[in-house]
């Protein structure tokens, strides 16, 4: 308002808007829903002003929501070439220190973190030494004691447990000051490197510690469970370095297979992911080559989940590259797909140049199980062992694909079928189990596997799962397998 004018008068209406007297005359000022400090300036008469505020309003509303949706997929995205960034170092890379200096440069650049360090135990001296460093110079930190009181670092080592600070946070225990530590931020985040192959007791190995995150001063939640993960594939590198380290020959070529399955199963969801929801049992249980099954477990919007299973159609270090990389994409293509087909068209689409150049495919069930609707759809591309078994009369129904596997061209659709509680139980394995042979050299078969969840339909699902899997151990006499088995288990 210019100098020396009386303060303007406001009559407010019911409906929040108000007729305010401005510098070039009198107009009607609209409040716009669902934005904060925002209004509507109609000049003239105020009809329509309400209507109008509530459609720009929702315009805007929208585009935030895109804007949301759009930074999260970014992430995500973000995420997804990380692990395919170090999936490729650890495939084309040997040496510790040049492995670990080119994975933590990458890991702090995604947590925004301009100091990282990462700390090896060597186990004769019982200490954690710098072997790859970030911000700061190696010879600059001291060998940290395990048994050190007062070190962040050895304490996650012997807890193996993270442990991070966030000053943001009024109930979190404050550290040491920053200047103490040597650090110009007060966030930190400490992650153990653990090591464990199936079977195993989990071994510390040493700590990735990240530190002076640039913008905010604190490490998210998703910046503690990417560098966990990531953790997990550091363990796996550091034990390989160690193995070329004393040339063990074939001893060595055997350890990293057995590399390669645990960096696999790491990558394999608990069910604990949607226990709430269902109650559901899960192994992959890896031949002596690695290979390429994989599952997954989805918690979606209310009451629905999502399970999917797969299969690459060959061995080896690619086919657990094509499992590594499906995993990571599948999860984010299930959650913003609109249904389960388009969500294997998307799938296609992000793994098209790794299936073509290592002439692969990929067969593959996905199925979105929504109870309070008492429906199961599914899209399957071309995976053989997909079964609905009735709880009432046990009976099995197959199903059927709907398109061709991955890799192999596309088309398809999807399909419907009903899926009531306590009616019905979803049960999906790869060929690992039914081609699995005997002594005579008979095959397991399908319909064995069907049999126990048919005459255990009333029981939960673990113990359908542990029944197929006792019985197939016995079936082949312990012998060790020639193909990854998997085995996925679900009833509401």
């Amino acid at each position: 308002m210019g100098e020396g004018r009386d303060e303007p008068h406001w009559s407010p209406a019911p409906n929040g808007g108000g007729r305010l007297e401005t510098p070039d005359g009198p107009a009607w000022f609209q409040p716009i829903p669902s934005v904060s400090d925002a209004w509507l300036e109609v000049r003239g008469e105020e009809h329509g002003a309400v209507e109008l505020a509530e459609v720009i309003g929702a315009v805007m509303g929208a585009e935030e929501e895109t804007d949301q949706v759009a930074a999260e997929l970014s992430g995500r995205y973000e995420e997804i070439d990380l692990i395919y960034t170090i999936s490729e170092i650890l495939g084309h890379t040997i040496r510790l220190d040049e492995a670990a200096n080119r994975i933590l440069r990458e890991v702090s650049a995604v947590v925004r973190a301009r100091r990282a360090t990462l700390m090896v135990h060597d186990p004769r001296a019982n200490v954690l030494r710098l072997v790859a460093a970030r911000g700061v110079e190696l010879g600059e930190v001291d060998p940290v004691e395990v048994d050190d009181p007062r070190s962040i670092a050895a304490r996650v080592f012997r807890e193996m447990r993270i442990i991070s600070y966030d000053p943001t946070d009024q109930r979190a225990q404050k550290p040491m000051s920053p200047a103490e530590r040597q650090y110009r931020g007060q966030a930190f985040l400490s992650v153990p490197v653990v090591y464990a192959t199936p079977g195993r007791v989990p071994t510390p190995i040493g700590v990735i510690n990240l530190t002076d995150r640039t913008g905010e001063d604190a490490f998210t939640a998703g910046d503690r469970k990417l560098v966990a993960a990531i953790a997990n594939q550091i363990g796996a590198a550091i034990e390989n370095a160690r193995l070329v380290e004393l040339d063990l020959g074939q001893q060595r070529v055997r350890r990293e297979l057995e590399l390669a399955h645990d960096l696999q199963l790491k990558l394999l969801p608990s069910p604990a992911v949607i226990a709430t929801k269902a109650d559901v049992a899960a192994r992959c249980r890896p031949a002596e080559s690695v290979g390429g099954d994989f599952y997954n477990l989805l918690s979606l919007h209310g009451e629905r989940v999502g399970v999917m299973i797969g299969d690459v159609s060959s061995h080896g270090f690619s086919a657990a590259l094509i499992m590594a990389l499906a995993m990571a994409a599948s999860g984010i293509h299930a959650e913003t797909a609109e249904s389960p087909h388009e969500a294997l068209r998307r799938l296609e689409t992000s793994l098209s140049e790794e299936l073509t150049e290592t002439e692969m495919f990929l067969t593959l069930c996905y199925a979105v199980v929504d109870p309070a609707q008492g429906t199961l759809t599914y899209a399957n591309a071309g995976h053989p062992h997909a079964f609905l078994v009735s709880t009432d009369a046990g009976v099995t129904t197959r199903l059927e694909a709907t398109r061709p596997p991955l890799g192999l061209g596309n088309g398809g659709t999807e399909r419907v079928v009903p899926f009531q509680r306590g009616k019905a139980i979803l049960c999906l394995f790869t060929d690992g189990l039914a081609d699995a042979r005997g002594p005579s050299g008979e095959r397991f078969g399908e319909q064995r596997v069907l049999s126990h969840v048919v005459n255990l339909r009333s029981r939960p699902a673990r113990h359908i799962l542990e029944a197929v899997f006792t019985d197939i151990a016995a079936f082949t006499g312990g012998a060790p397998a020639n193909d990854d088995r998997t085995v996925v288990l679900l009833k509401v």
